[in-house]
C-alpha cells in the first residue's frame, strides 16, 4: 500500500499562538481520562514498593493491639507510688513477646520496652528512676525503690492509640513507599490490591543517534535521551518498552508506532516532531491516529506533541481509546524538564491518583535572575546549607550537568525577574518524579 503524502508544513502565519502550560495540562489531563487503568492486581506486601493502591487498605485489627510499654522500667500502680523512694516487691518479669499476669496492689513488674502492660498496672518509670533491691536470700526477683512520682499513663502506648480495627490507613490512589508498605504490614495486610503497572513504549529517532559503546562517526551524537526517558519512566513505577532507535524512514517509523500501540497505555519520543522534511514522526502518527502539535509558553521544552495511535486488530480491550502519544523536544534538558511537567501527570493521571500536580514549596532564591523570559521558565537549582536556593550558571537546554547537579527546578511565571532574598516556588524532584 502506498505511503500517505505528508501533509504540508503550516505557514508561520497559520501557526496558533503558545498555549500556557497550565492550559496545556488542562487538556493533557482531559484527554487521559479515557485510558485510565483498570485492570488490577495481587501483589505481596513485600513487593508491591511504588505500585498504586487500587482499593483502601483497612486495618484488621487496633495498632497497638494491647496496652503495651515505650520504655524499658517497672509496671506499677499510680496509686502506690505516691512518695519519693517508694519500695515494692517485684512480682514478675515481662519481657517483650509474653503476657504477664495481673499485678496485684503493692507490688511492681519488671517490664521491657513493647511488652504488654499487666491488667491493673496503670503506670511505667522508667529503669533509670528506679532502683534495683536484690533479695539478700538471693531467691525470687528482688524489690525496686522508685525515685520519683508515678502518674497513671506514663510510658504507656493505649491499645489502638495510632490505628483502630477497621480503620482505612492507605486510600485508593497512593502509591507505595517504603513507609506505606510498613503501615500496611503493621495492619496485617499480607497482599495488597494494585493497578497494572503504565505501560510506557519509549523510543528515538534520529540516524544521527548512536548508543555509548559504539564508535561516534562525525556527526553523531550519543542517545542521552533514551538512558534518561527510561529511567524518569522507572523511577515512575511504569514498565518501560525500549524499542531502540528507529531508523528516519517513514515507514519504519509507522511500524514502531503500531508495536508500541499493541501493547502500551502511552507512547513517549523525544525529537523529529517538527515539520523538516527528515522528521518522520508527524506524519507517522498522523496515518496512524491522531496528532496535535503545541507550542507551549514554558522554558525549556517549548514543542510538544499530544495524541493517540490506534491499536491494531488484537490489541488492547481498549481499542476505541488506543494508545496515548507524546511527542517530548529533542534537547535533553527539555525533554528532562518536559517529562516532569507534562508526561509525569498524566501518568498519575492514568493511575487515578488524586491531585496529579506535584508540590510546592516556597524557599529563598540565593541568586538573582535579572532577564526573565516571556515564557514561563524552570531553573535548575540546589538546596544550599542555608535553607536557600543556588542557581547553576547554565540554563542552557542543552547543559545536561545541570540535571545532574540540580535537586529541583524553580517555577518562574513569565516575565518574572528574581533578586536575591525574593520568595520562590520549589519543586523538587523527587517530587516530580515518583511522587
Amino acid at each position: 500500500m502506498a505511503e500517505p503524502t505528508p501533509p504540508p508544513a503550516p505557514s508561520p502565519a497559520a501557526r496558533p499562538p503558545l498555549l500556557s502550560l497550565d492550559e496545556a495540562l488542562a487538556r493533557l489531563l482531559g484527554g487521559a481520562a479515557a485510558h485510565r487503568i483498570a485492570r488490577t492486581e495481587t501483589v505481596g506486601s513485600f513487593d508491591a514498593l511504588g505500585r498504586v493502591l487500587a482499593a483502601d487498605v483497612r486495618s484488621q485489627l487496633d495498632v497497638p493491639p494491647a496496652d503495651n510499654t515505650s520504655m524499658d522500667g517497672y509496671a506499677v500502680r499510680a496509686a502506690d507510688v505516691r512518695v519519693v523512694g517508694t519500695v515494692l516487691p517485684v512480682a514478675q518479669r515481662i519481657p517483650a513477646g509474653k503476657v504477664g499476669e495481673a499485678l496485684a496492689p503493692g507490688t511492681a513488674a519488671r517490664i521491657f520496652t513493647g511488652a504488654q502492660v499487666p491488667p491493673g498496672a496503670d503506670a511505667v518509670v522508667m529503669q533509670e528512676q528506679c532502683e534495683a533491691i536484690a533479695d539478700p536470700a538471693g531467691t525470687g526477683l528482688g524489690r525496686v525503690r522508685v525515685n520519683t512520682l508515678a502518674q497513671a499513663g506514663q510510658w504507656v502506648r493505649l491499645r489502638g492509640e495510632d490505628v483502630q480495627r477497621g480503620a482505612v490507613v492507605l486510600k485508593a490512589g497512593t502509591r507505595l513507599t517504603p513507609q506505606a508498605l510498613g503501615m500496611a504490614a503493621s495492619v496485617g495486610a499480607a497482599t495488597l490490591t494494585v493497578l497494572r503497572r503504565p505501560r510506557v513504549a519509549v523510543f528515538s529517532t534520529g540516524d544521527e543517534l548512536v548508543m555509548p559503546g559504539d564508535p561516534l562517526p562525525p556527526g553523531a551524537i550519543y542517545n542521552s535521551n533514551r538512558f534518561t526517558l527510561r529511567g524518569l519512566l522507572q523511577a515512575a513505577g511504569c514498565e518501560a518498552i525500549d524499542l531502540g532507535i528507529v531508523p528516519d524512514r517513514l515507514d519504519a517509523t509507522r511500524e514502531a508506532l503500531r508495536l508500541a500501540a499493541a501493547d502500551a497505555d502511552l507512547i513517549l519520543t523525544s525529537g523529529g516532531v517538527s515539520v523538516g522534511e527528515e522528521d518522520h514522526l508527524r506524519p507517522a502518527v498522523q496515518a496512524e491516529g491522531e496528532l496535535t502539535l503545541w507550542q507551549i509558553a514554558m522554558k525549556p521544552g517549548k514543542p510538544l506533541a499530544f495524541g493517540r495511535v490506534r491499536r491494531g486488530a488484537g490489541g488492547d480491550a481498549r481499542a476505541d481509546a488506543g494508545a496515548i502519544f507524546m511527542g517530548l523536544p529533542g534537547n535533553p534538558v527539555s525533554s528532562f524538564v518536559t517529562f516532569l511537567v507534562a508526561v509525569a501527570p498524566v501518568l498519575r493521571a492514568i493511575q487515578g491518583m488524586p491531585n496529579p500536580a506535584p508540590q510546592a514549596y516556597t524557599l529563598r532564591a540565593d541568586f538573582d535572575w535579572p532577564r526573565p523570559d516571556r515564557r514561563r521558565e524552570f531553573l535548575r537549582v540546589r538546596l544550599n546549607d542555608g535553607g536557600g536556593l543556588d542557581l547553576y550558571p547554565n540554563q542552557s537546554s542543552g547543559v545536561l550537568t545541570s540535571t545532574v547537579w540540580a535537586d529541583g527546578l524553580v517555577d518562574l511565571p513569565a516575565g518574572q525577574a528574581v533578586k536575591a532574598g525574593d520568595a520562590v516556588r520549589f519543586l523538587p524532584l523527587h517530587e516530580l518524579v515518583g511522587r
